[in-house]
């Protein structure tokens, strides 16, 4: 099915590049999600290809990935370890944003392009436990005070995620002298910044997605790199697809393991293995239906971002795309497990995994209801205009 949607030989060559890597991923996985620890072996070896800089341009030492690319890329790194897809994933979205948006100044572009070519990681730190999801405007505790010796940062941020490996934090704070909220660019090794290993879910487990702790930690002044009231390219980023993606990713290999195991189970009360049984063949139905619809939605839209000449056009899209692909995929999830049955609780069998990761997706920005009240919004004003 996926093969409709691979369109250049650049995109078949990242495809192959994962493929020559996914047994060992795959192996890892298993464990990675039973004592949930970092998949560092599937960040050693996407290092080794390259993968933090898909998404950097090319005119700055990178790739060059589209969002069509990245989704692609990441949905097939999901079917492998969901884990590493949501993890690595962070990095690829964060850099292509900054990028195709300009965010920060082009010094500063130039010299942290360099630091992406050599296999940095990155992701944003927002999330704090009083603030909920960053979607809900919540300002946060964290905050930023200007010295002498460049800014004073001091907070706790919530689902850091991938922070075992993060050289990067791209930390948000609010400035009280500016009466705003700023993204402040953190190196790892700075003093006063630590980890607190304290991330004990039942989904995502290997995400490490720990607490950031900040105490007294010095930034220098030009490392403040975004402010709201700076041009930004406007609030559409395509590059959250990255997210819908891997829950794709994890419907897809349920749906592999849900086909193979019907085409191979034989109880001795049949004759022939229950593919061959119209309830089973049903859901089977059923899973390649939503994994289409789930395709078409989240592919078109990222094809419409990609296009300039289309992108002007973007509402809410980004946020429909997230919101059909995670709850198709969760209902493809399910309807894999009915294929096989009480089997598919085995804490052996891999679909009690995709099970509760790919619910995971749920808790990702933006929200369902978000979503929804936007939807609603948007056409009630849009109805209103054009009666004017």
């Amino acid at each position: 099915m996926k093969e409709l949607f691979i369109k250049t030989e650049r995109q078949r060559y990242w495809l192959e590049q994962l493929a020559s890597i996914a047994e060992p991923i795959k192996s890892e996985a298993v464990e990675v999600d039973e004592q949930s620890w970092f998949p560092f072996e599937a960040y050693k070896l996407l290092l080794q290809i390259g993968y933090p800089k898909l998404t950097l341009p090319k005119q700055y030492g990178g790739e060059g990935l589209s969002v069509y690319d990245m989704i692609l890329v990441q949905e097939t790194l999901a079917s492998y370890d969901e884990n590493a897809s949501l993890s690595l994933g962070w990095t690829l979205g964060v850099v292509g944003e900054i990028y195709d948006k300009k965010l920060w100044a082009e010094d500063l572009l130039q010299k942290f392009a360099q630091k992406v070519q050599q296999g940095a990681i990155i992701n944003r730190a927002v999330s704090e436990l009083a603030t909920g999801s960053p979607t809900r405007g919540g300002r946060p505790g964290t905050n930023a005070v200007s010295t002498a010796n460049g800014w004073l940062l001091n907070g706790r941020k919530i689902f850091t995620t991938a922070s075992p490996v993060l050289d990067y934090f791209l930390t948000s704070a609010w400035i009280e002298e500016k009466g705003q909220i700023g993204f402040f660019l953190i190196h790892k090794d700075v003093a006063g910044l630590t980890i607190e290993e304290n991330w004990q879910m039942t989904a995502m487990r290997g995400t490490s997605s720990h607490d950031l702790v900040l105490q007294d930690v010095v930034v220098p002044t030009n490392h403040l790199v975004e402010l709201p009231s700076q041009p930004s390219g406007g609030k559409i980023n395509g590059w959250i697809l990255h997210i819908p993606a891997t829950y794709l990713g994890i419907a897809q290999a349920a749906r592999d393991y849900a086909l193979h195991f019907a085409n191979h189970h034989q109880p001795n009360s049949l004759n022939a293995p229950i593919s061959t049984l119209p309830n089973v063949q049903q859901l089977l139905g059923d899973i390649e239906l939503k994994l289409h619809q789930a395709r078409f939605v989240l592919y078109g839209v990222a094809e419409a971002y990609d296009d300039p000449t289309r992108r002007h056009t973007l509402t809410n899209e980004m946020a429909v795309a997230k919101h059909t692909v995670t709850n198709i995929a969760i209902d493809v999830v399910d309807k894999a497990m009915r294929v096989v049955g009480a089997k598919s609780l085995q804490l052996t069998n891999p679909l009690q995994r995709y099970y509760r990761n790919v619910r995971a997706g749920l808790h990702n920005p933006p929200m369902d209801d978000m979503t929804i009240l936007k939807l609603a919004t948007a056409a009630i004003e849009q109805q209103k205009l054009s009666e004017q």
